[in-house]
C-alpha cells in the first residue's frame, strides 16, 4: 500500500453481514430501510420507504417539492441505470422574465427558483418497476412520523432559528408550521407535519383503487394533477425571495402534468480495475470521472489525500474538472461528454498541474466549441464571508433562506444483489413558503442555471438545471460492488473522490475511508446563490496535520481550517466480490448518519 496507513482509530466498525445493508444521513431512515428488508422487501422497496421518511425527518435538507438523482443495478441486470428525478424549468421560466423582474441571478429562495418537483414521481416510478411492496405499505412509515411526530434533529432547529424572522415577517404559513406556539422547536421535541400526512394518505387511497402497479400509476396521476394544481395556485402569490424583493412563482399545473421521471444510461470510466458510474452532464457527476482520469496519471503515492503532495494534486485536478463543469455541462444532447471524460483529454489537462496552486478559471479547449466563462464573483472565506461551515451536509442558511451545503443521502443493498445509491434534495423548509394544503414547499434548483445567454446551463423553459446531486455506483468485473454518496452541494463528488482513492488505491476499509481527514476546493464557481468562488481556496479538516497544511499554504493554497470533524456526510454499502459478504459504513460527523445491516 502506497498511501499513508489509516489510523487504527475508527469511530465505528465497517458493518458486515450476509443478509442486506442500509445506510443514510438519518438513523430513522436507515432503520426504516432495514425494517423493509427484514420484512421481505427488496432494496428498491427499502430505499423508497426510507426516502419518504427523509422528507419528514430532514425537512431542512430535502422535501417532496424537491428533486432526486439515483443510480442502481438490479440482481437480474448489473448494468448501472440512472433514476432521473430532476424536474425541468417551468414553461414560463425564461431568462427574459427573470431579467425583467430586476434579477441578475436566479434567487436562492422563493418560488422563482423552483424547478418542477421530480423526487416523488421518481420514487414511485422506481417502486412500480423494481419494487415488490404496495404503495400503502411503503408510505406507512412516513405517514406515522408525519402524523404522530418524530424527535426533531438539532440541524432542523438550527435552520428554523436562522430563518424565523423571514417566516414571521414574510412567510406566515411557514411560521405556523415550523414555529409551534411561536417558538423555535428544541432538539428532541416531537414535531409533526399533519398536512403532509394527509397528502400521503391521499396517495395511498388512490393507489388502493387498483392492483399494485396500476395503483402506483394512479397515485402518480393524482400527484401530477390535484396536488400539482394546489402547489401552482399557492406559488402564484407574490412572496419574499432571497433577492430581498417580492415575486410570484411561474410554475403551473400544466408543468406538473408534463413531467414524468425516467431512467437514463449512466456514464462511466475505468479506474484502477474498477468501473465508476455516474449520471450524465445534466448533473455534476462527470466531473468526478474527469478528476479520476487526471489523477490516474499519477503514482499512488502522489494522490494520497493525507499528504501535502497528494492533497495538492487532488485540489488542482478538481479545479480543472469543475472549470469544465461550468464551461460545458448542461441539459443538452450536444455535450461532448465522451471527449471530456477520455484519457487523452485528461492527459492534456494534467500538464497544467504544477507545484503551485492555481488561482485561475481554466476550462479546456474543445474543437469547435467556445467554453463558457461565468461571472466570477470573488468571495474570500478568510474575510468572514465565505462558506466554511457547510461541511457535514447540514445547510449553511442565511436569514433570507438562501442555502448552501444541502441534501441527504441513502444507500441500500439486499440479499438478492439489488443495489441503489440515491441523493434526494431540494424543497427545504427554508426554500419557499410552506403550502398548507399539501404540506410541503417548492425547491430552489433553478439557482444552478445562469441568466447569461451563452452558457450550456442558461435558464431555459423545459430544460433541467445542471444539478449538484451525484450518487455513485462502483463495479468490478462488470458487477456492482459499492453504492455511495454524500450531501454537500459542490462538495459531494469532492468528498466521494477521497473515499474512492482511499478504498480503491490506498487499501482503506470503508469506515476508515469515511473517518479519514477530508478536504475540498472552493476555487470553483459555486452552484448556489450568490454563486461566488474563492481563487486558490481550500477547506481542510485540522486532522490533516500542521505539516501538511503549512506545506499546502507554501504552495499557494488559501487554506480555511474547518475543525477536526466537519467535512462530509458520506455513506456506502456494498459487497466483497471475493467473499460475497455485504458491508456498510456511515459518516460520524454531525452524529446523525448511521448504517445498519446483518
Amino acid at each position: 500500500m502506497s498511501f499513508t496507513a489509516p489510523s487504527n482509530f475508527s469511530t465505528r466498525p465497517t458493518l458486515q453481514g450476509t443478509f442486506g445493508m442500509s445506510a443514510s444521513t438519518h438513523w430513522l431512515a436507515t432503520a426504516t430501510a432495514q425494517s423493509v428488508l427484514e420484512r421481505g422487501g427488496n432494496a428498491f422497496d427499502a430505499a423508497t420507504a426510507a426516502a419518504f421518511v427523509l422528507h419528514v425527518v430532514e425537512p431542512h435538507l430535502n422535501g417532496p417539492g424537491g428533486d432526486l438523482v439515483g443510480i442502481f443495478a438490479t440482481a437480474e441486470d448489473p448494468t448501472p441505470q440512472v433514476l432521473m428525478g430532476q424536474g425541468p424549468a417551468p414553461a414560463a421560466a425564461s431568462r427574459e422574465h427573470y431579467l425583467a423582474e430586476g434579477l441578475e441571478l436566479v434567487p436562492g429562495s422563493g418560488a422563482l427558483a423552483a424547478a418542477v418537483p421530480g423526487a416523488v414521481d421518481a420514487w414511485l416510478l422506481l417502486l412500480r418497476d423494481h419494487g415488490s411492496w404496495s404503495l400503502p405499505e411503503i408510505l406507512d412509515y412516513a405517514i406515522d412520523y408525519a402524523r404522530n411526530g418524530h424527535p426533531v434533529a438539532v440541524g432542523v432547529c438550527r435552520t428554523i432559528e436562522t430563518v424565523q424572522q423571514l417566516f414571521i415577517e414574510h412567510w406566515p404559513t411557514s411560521a405556523e408550521q415550523w414555529l409551534p406556539d411561536g417558538k423555535v422547536p428544541q432538539p428532541g421535541e416531537l414535531i409533526r407535519n399533519e398536512a403532509w400526512a394527509r397528502t400521503l394518505q391521499q396517495l395511498t387511497a388512490a393507489a388502493s383503487e387498483n392492483e399494485r402497479e396500476a395503483g402506483i400509476d394512479t397515485a402518480r396521476m393524482l400527484w401530477r394533477s390535484e396536488i400539482g394544481r394546489a402547489v401552482a395556485e399557492f406559488a402564484a402569490q407574490p412572496h419574499r425571495h432571497s433577492s430581498g424583493s417580492d415575486h410570484a412563482g411561474v410554475i403551473t399545473a400544466a408543468d406538473f402534468q408534463a413531467f414524468e421521471a425516467s431512467y437514463e444510461k449512466a456514464v462511466s470510466i475505468e479506474f484502477r480495475g474498477h468501473t465508476i458510474a455516474k449520471a450524465g452532464p445534466w448533473s455534476q457527476g462527470p466531473a468526478l470521472l474527469q478528476t479520476l482520469r487526471i489523477l490516474d496519471g499519477f503514482e499512488a503515492v502522489e494522490i494520497d489525500p493525507s499528504t501535502a503532495g497528494g492533497a495538492h494534486n487532488i485540489l488542482e485536478a478538481q479545479k480543472l474538472a469543475y472549470a469544465d463543469r461550468e464551461a460545458y455541462y448542461g441539459d443538452s444532447d450536444n455535450i461532448p461528454i465522451e471527449e471530456l471524460i477520455s484519457a487523452n483529454y485528461a492527459d492534456q489537462r494534467r500538464t497544467l498541474i504544477t507545484e503551485t496552486a492555481s488561482e485561475e478559471f481554466r476550462p479546456g479547449q474543445l474543437e469547435g466549441l467556445t467554453p463558457f466563462t461565468p461571472p466570477l464573483r470573488v468571495e474570500y472565506a478568510s474575510s468572514g464571508m465565505g462558506d466554511t461551515s457547510s461541511g457535514v451536509g447540514e445547510p449553511t442558511v442565511r436569514p433570507t433562506g438562501e442555502t448552501r451545503g444541502d441534501t441527504c443521502h441513502l444507500d441500500v443493498i439486499d440479499r438478492w444483489g439489488n443495489i441503489i445509491s440515491a441523493t434526494p434534495s431540494g424543497g427545504w423548509l427554508q426554500s419557499s413558503p410552506y403550502i398548507p394544503e399539501v404540506g410541503f414547499c417548492l425547491g430552489t434548483r433553478l439557482q444552478m442555471n445562469w441568466l447569461e445567454a451563452d452558457s450550456p446551463a442558461t435558464l431555459t423553459p423545459g430544460k433541467r438545471p445542471r444539478t449538484t446531486l451525484t450518487p455513485t455506483l462502483v463495479l468490478k468485473d462488470g458487477k456492482p460492488i459499492t453504492a455511495l454518496g454524500s450531501p454537500g452541494g459542490d462538495q459531494q463528488d469532492q468528498w466521494q473522490l477521497l473515499y474512492l482513492l482511499r478504498t480503491l488505491v490506498g487499501g482503506y476499509q470503508p469506515q476508515q475511508a469515511i473517518d479519514a481527514p477530508a478536504l475540498h476546493t472552493t476555487s470553483i464557481p459555486g452552484s448556489f446563490w450568490p454563486r461566488t468562488w474563492e481563487p486558490a481556496g481550500a477547506v481542510l479538516e485540522d486532522r490533516l496535520g500542521t505539516e501538511v497544511i503549512e506545506e499546502l499554504e507554501r504552495r499557494g493554497h488559501r487554506i480555511n481550517r474547518s475543525g477536526g470533524w466537519s467535512l462530509g456526510r458520506l455513506s456506502a454499502v456494498g459487497i466483497n466480490p471475493d467473499t460475497g459478504v455485504f458491508y456498510a459504513a456511515a459518516n460520524p460527523r454531525g452524529m446523525q448518519g448511521y448504517a445498519s445491516g446483518r
